[in-house]
């Protein structure tokens, strides 16, 4: 008999490879909506630090359901090698199931600069994670999808799960990077119409609509989507639900490195609006996950279990207000 889930993810998976250097070595150019860092070129520079986990927000947000006590799947393209073994066997500690293929091809790999202010820059080699197709899924019983950031076939192929989900009544929340952002809101419109819960952070949002005041994008944005959620960095986040935006005003804590914040901040919002029903608890869970990611090195290894988010939020909870707009 097929299983059915709580929540099956749908998104990319890859080892990354975190690399800590002298950060005199950067050199920083300032833009309008980003930061380049520069090395000089025939230098060698010095590695102080080297760390390898697993990352993709696929088995990043999958870990952190299941930690959470939902009954978990994954759906994603991976390949036969060295690499693949390690992310499923990894899979199978968290008790979450593989749900899509294998294939031959690189699996998704990243090298991640640790550079000025805790923050970094990613190479990502997406390999076989853009080739996943509607007939590699295993299975689609669920009562939630968590649609992540998937470019090329694989992003038409969350199209049709969306189609899906909305056919069979099944609630997803979704969650753009900037690649796909920058299709703007009529281009990814086959999948924001219909959310449940749609997470990005500002930059994000003013990419989709062309607007860069939030409260506009909160609106906009909730047309299409039960629940928007925009997040501003240690700035802090916005939910809005059509009747009240909730202003999150997160507690300062040390930041070691930032990889994986979105997708801890994103999944432990959607877990508390399904386990709880309430708004603010989802954005105390979700701050809570996104502080404990950022204050080590990994996209999931400090994800926190039932008790931990619970106790966290008990001895640090944020500051959280509500108004109607």
């Amino acid at each position: 008999m097929t299983k059915t889930y709580d929540m099956i993810t749908v998104g990319s998976a890859s080892v990354d490879a975190f690399v800590g250097t002298d950060t005199k070595k950067f050199t920083i150019l300032h833009k309008a909506m980003e930061e380049d860092v520069c090395l000089p070129i025939g230098s060698k520079i010095l590695i102080k630090q080297l760390v390898y986990d697993t990352g993709g927000a696929g088995t990043n947000t999958a870990v952190a359901f299941s930690r959470l006590g939902l009954k978990t799947g994954w759906i994603g393209k991976i390949g036969n090698d060295q690499n693949s073994r390690h992310i499923l066997a990894e899979m199978k500690k968290e008790k979450v199931d593989f749900l899509g293929e294998h294939s031959t091809g690189g699996t998704g790999f990243s090298i991640i600069l640790i550079g000025i202010d805790k923050n970094r820059t990613i190479l990502a080699y997406k390999g076989i994670n853009d080739t996943l197709s509607w007939n590699d899924i295993k299975t689609k019983k669920t009562k939630w999808f968590y649609i992540g950031s998937m470019l090329n076939k694989s992003y038409k192929t969350t199209e049709q799960i969306a189609k899906y989900a909305r056919q069979h009544r099944i609630k997803y929340a979704f969650n753009p990077s900037a690649y796909l952002a920058q299709k703007s809101l009529k281009g990814l419109m086959k999948i924001v119409h219909g959310c449940e819960i749609l997470v990005l952070n500002k930059e994000e949002a003013a990419l989709l609509t062309g607007i860069t005041d939030i409260d506009i994008n909160l609106k906009k944005l909730q047309k299409h989507a039960k629940i928007t959620v925009i997040t501003d960095g240690p700035r802090g986040a916005y939910a809005y639900n059509g009747v009240q935006k909730y202003t999150l005003f997160p507690r300062r804590v040390k930041v070691i490195e930032t990889t994986g914040a979105g997708d801890a901040f994103a999944s432990g919002f959607t877990a508390g609006y399904i386990l709880f029903n309430d708004m603010e608890y989802a954005l105390q869970m979700a701050q809570a996950e996104a502080a404990s990611v950022i204050q080590h090195i990994g996209a999931k290894r400090d994800l926190l279990n039932k008790n931990q988010i619970k106790e966290y939020i008990k001895k640090r909870p944020s500051r959280i207000t509500k108004e109607t707009i």
